[in-house]
């Protein structure tokens, strides 16, 4: 498995793909490095991890998605860690993400650090749980 930053030439495959980002942010988050391609080892595209961020300074997990094939294989937890690593090497010391309480990627993310930090609701959905991990 590979990890690496979003190319230009990656749009089409976001796009297609990635139903929760409006088009047109796709090609300015590549520009900004906020989107990372996950290939295996036959270098095809499996997945893709996109973030922002949060208050313009926490960096914000937005969306982390790995083909079915391939989930159940600790590759989302190695997309993760890399992305942590990443931050830390910018000098961030705090991440966040969030999930829906009817999600199993709750635990995924406890497992992984990350703690309850608050939620967030909106009308006709489901409760939003915000997390935060400290880098160290």
């Amino acid at each position: 498995m590979k990890i690496r930053t979003a190319a230009e030439s990656d749009y089409e495959y976001i796009r297609d793909r990635d139903h929760h980002i409006l088009h047109s942010l796709i090609l300015p988050k590549i520009r900004e490095k906020e989107i990372y391609i996950i290939r295996n080892e036959e270098d095809m595209n499996i997945g893709w991890m996109r973030y922002g961020y949060f208050w313009d300074n926490v960096p914000f997990m937005n969306m982390i998605w790995v083909d079915e094939p391939y989930r159940g294989k600790g590759i989302g937890k190695q997309v993760v860690l890399y992305w942590e690593g990443e931050m830390q090497k910018k000098g961030l010391t705090l991440v966040m993400t969030s999930t829906l309480a009817n999600e199993k990627a709750q635990h995924f993310y406890r497992k992984l650090g990350y703690q309850d930090a608050g939620c967030l609701l909106i009308e006709k959905e489901p409760l939003e749980i915000i997390l935060t991990k400290k880098l160290v």
